[in-house]
This record gives C-alpha cells, structure tokens and sequence, in this order.
C-alpha cells in the first residue's frame, strides 16, 4: 500500500495509551509512522494526532483523529493507515478532509432547499430593486396561489420539467398572461438554485415542449381596455365636465398628459413650473427610473390653477379627502359608475387606456413617433437607437400636446 511504516520503535499499546500522563511527552505509535497520542489535562486522556509533509504544498502539518479514550488505538490506527494511502497518491488527508465536509454540507443544503424556501430566497433579494409595492406582493403570491401547493415542498433537486408543467397546465391556455409570469418567476428561482449549485440545469428552460402551443391563446390575451380617440371628447364633455370632484379633475388631467395614474395621482407642487407650462417627474417615480418632463396644455394649466384653489393638504396636487395620495381604485370606480365603454365590446374603459387613445391619435394625425414615444415615456429598447436620443424633445412636442388638448377640451 506504500505506507510509511515506522519499524524503529515500540508499537503503542492499549495499556500504555490509558496510563499517559498529563504534561507528559505525547506517545508515538510504532506502526504508523507519524502517529501519536498527545496527553491531556487528565490521566489516561488525550489526543490522536498524524505529523506528516503534505504532498502538495510540501509543508508539515499535523492531523488531528480524534480523541482518546474516545477513538480507540485500532481506530486510531485505521485512520491513520487511510490518511497514509492518500498521501501515498499525492493527496493531503487534511484538505481532502476539508472537500468532503464541503461537499457533505452541500448536499445537506441541497436536500434542505425545497422550492417554496428558495422562491421566498430570490423574492427576498430581489425586494430592495422593486418600487411598487404591487409588484412586490404579486411576485410571491402569483407562486403561492399556483405554484407552492403543487410543489412547495419538494426539494429543488429533484424538480424536473414534468413536475413544473403539471402546475402550468391548469392556467396554461385559459390564464395565459398569469402563466407566463408564472413561468418567468419559476425559472427566476430554479436560475438561482442553478447559480449556487442546487441544481445540475434549469427544467423551465424545457418546460414549454411538454405544455401545449399558446399561439392561439395568446392572441385572447387583452390589454387596458382602451377608448377610441374619436369618442373622447364626447366622453370628457358628458362625463368629467359633468362635476367638479377631485377624480373627475385628475382623470381629464391624465387624459390631457398620457401620464400614467400613478404619476399623476402622486404628482406634488413642486414638480410644476405653471408660468412654463412644465411638469417634471422625477425619475425615483418613474417606471423607467428616468427623469420625464410634461409640456402642458392650456386646458391641463387650467385644471392645475382651479386644483390650487382647492387643495387643502400639504403638497399633494389631487390629494384625497385624508389628505394622502389618491387611490387608483377611485378612477375605476369613477369609469364603473357611468358604465364608460371602451372600444372593446363588453369592456369598461380603464385610466391607463386613455394612453393608446392618445397614441393611435398621434399615429392617425402623423405625429412622428418619436413624439409619441417621449410624450409616453416609453423606454427606446433598442440601445444603439438609444444611444442617439439625447433630448426628450420637450418644445417639438409641446404643439402636439397642445393640439390634444384642443382635441378633447375644444
């Protein structure tokens, strides 16, 4: 076996090691070479140790095997005879020793990790990225409605594409878009099992051949129910005119700006430069996390002036009646009430639907798209194209918007 075997000396007896006295010299074992007991503080204690010249870096080092009268002398021995072998093929005991208790905690993680514990893992590292407290909710509970009663409890190891199809299969066609995101979260969490070696690859990469097409499906899928651009002044005239609440102002006000609800309902007076008919939003309130600026209407200053002589609470522009900022609920409730149509039949109009009004308006009338794009603060996905896009062309579109205010409040 190659073994180092000391000849030279007394082979350790059972008698000897159980008479080693504390502060004493350690006993040397005359069958391994190396070995050693070292004594204790106690009579008849002590501990097994190995001194030999590591094979790899050529230092010596000292092995510990336990301790006495614990690890008996054979046992001793044994260890010591298997330490000498690896070292006899050019590996340190020690290291190797440090290897596999790396690899059997790793395997204890591995089998401790099941999918519901590692989806709260990602959902919990990808919280401080989120500024929409929706979102944040909807990502786990999307996997806690349909993914973690079927397979919460299992560990991610032994995962496999069929088990995630079984969970999309009930939503695959008749949910598409729930599907989709549940299938992007799932491989988001099987992708960071896949990144600290829980997993040997990720089964959503494959998940889709064994899920029927969606093509079809896809094509039900609907967006914000939106309203045709002809029939939104008749809308505006009849409807927010109609009144003087604060929703029925902050609706003609998102309608007349294509913003989005939530940056117009937690708009402040600082943002607002009325005497240059501007409304900067700042980027930390933007969905693209940059900066947008408003050129606005006549109509939209307007309603601003007429809000500045009402508002009675802090800085908010539309504040609610508590003074706090306004819920989205309160403009679908408005546009339930008056049973406002979209173009869709069977449909209600949403808020947000007022922004394709406004874009297939720019698109009917040949505004460039440019315009369009900016005055939506839509992000520009091809990154060369860009690149080139250094100014929000603030006073290009200032006709345009002024133009779409005319169109709804002539």
């Amino acid at each position: 076996m190659g073994l180092d075997v000391g000849l030279i000396m007394a082979n350790l007896t059972d008698r000897a090691a159980r008479n080693i006295q504390p502060g004493g010299k350690p006993l040397p074992d005359g069958t391994v070479s190396g070995l050693r007991l070292l004594p204790s503080i106690t009579k008849g204690h002590g501990k097994w140790q190995l001194r030999f010249v590591s094979p790899e870096t050529r230092t010596r080092r000292d092995m510990g095997l336990g301790t006495f009268p614990e690890v008996q002398l054979a046992t001793a021995r044994k260890a010591a005879v298997e330490a000498r072998e690896l070292i006899s093929q050019q590996i340190d005991p020690i290291e190797e020793r440090k290897r596999k208790r790396q690899s059997q905690a790793v395997q204890r993680d591995v089998e401790a990790m099941t999918f519901e514990k590692a989806a709260r893992e990602v959902h919990k590292a990808l919280l401080p990225g989120w500024k929409n407290a929706k979102h944040r909710d909807q990502w786990i509970n999307t996997l806690a409605k349909y993914v973690f009663p079927g397979i919460g409890d299992r560990a991610v190891a032994e995962l496999q594409p069929t088990d995630f199809a079984e969970v999309l299969r009930p939503i695959w066609l008749n949910k598409v878009e729930t599907a989709s995101r549940v299938r992007q979260r799932c491989h988001a969490v099987m992708k960071w099992c896949w990144g600290r070696k829980l997993v040997a690859s990720n089964p959503l990469d494959i998940v889709d051949t064994l899920l029927a097409k969606q093509s079809s499906a896809r094509a039900r899928v609907k967006h914000h129910p939106a309203m045709s651009w002809q029939d939104v002044p008749a809308f505006v005239h009849d409807t927010l005119h109609g009144g003087s609440t604060v929703t029925r102002s902050l609706l003609e006000f998102i309608i007349l700006t294509a913003a989005r609800s939530g940056e117009a309902r937690a708009m402040t007076w600082a943002e607002l430069d009325l005497e240059a008919k501007i409304w900067t939003v700042p980027a930390a309130r933007m969905k693209a996390q940059v900066l947008h600026r408003v050129p606005l209407s006549d109509r939209a200053v307007k309603i601003l002036a007429d809000q500045s002589k009402k508002a009675a609470h802090g800085n908010l522009v539309f504040p609610s009646p508590r003074g706090k900022v306004l819920s989205g609920m309160a403009l679908t409730k408005l546009l339930r009430d008056h049973k406002v149509k979209s173009s869709e039949p069977g449909r209600t109009a949403t808020a947000h639907g007022f922004r394709p009004s406004f874009r297939d308006w720019c698109s009917e009338l040949g505004y460039p798209r440019d315009y369009a794009d900016r005055a939506l603060a839509h992000t520009i996905r091809n990154q060369a194209e860009a690149a080139y896009h250094r100014t929000d062309l603030l006073e290009q579109r200032r006709p345009m918007m002024d133009a779409w205010g005319q169109h709804i409040s002539p």
